[in-house]
């Protein structure tokens, strides 16, 4: 079946950084859009950062300057590499991967892993 398990997640004070991970298994990685999201206590799930199979990133405004999102097909692995953190940032993290052939579609989501900025 198909399984995202995102690690990485934490405490960790502002101005910190972290790195979560997304193990993929049961699909074909490459070929997939690979996306984070994060949701906040109490706010509605928010598109953090993406990337195509073909490697164009996105991201969130807020993000920006601070976050990389990265790929590595070889190890079916999604990365988001997060510096200089905020209080802000804190929310969980998803793992979105996502297939829209001719026909159909195909969307799974991972468990989520906790990122808390705080002193």
């Amino acid at each position: 079946q198909v399984q995202l398990v995102e690690s990485g997640g934490g405490l960790v004070q502002p101005g910190g950084s972290l790195r979560l991970s997304c193990e993929a298994s049961g699909i074909i990685f490459a070929i997939y859009t690979m996306t984070w999201y994060r949701q906040a206590p109490g706010k509605q799930r928010e598109l953090v950062a993406g990337v195509s199979s073909d490697g164009k990133t996105n991201y969130a405004d807020s993000v920006k300057g601070r976050f990389t999102i990265s790929r590595d097909t070889a190890k079916n692995t999604l990365y988001l590499q997060m510096n200089s953190l905020k209080p802000e940032d804190t929310a969980v993290y998803y793992c979105n991967a996502d297939y829209k052939p001719g026909s159909g579609s195909y969307n799974y989501w991972g468990q989520g892993t906790q990122v808390t900025v705080s002193s």
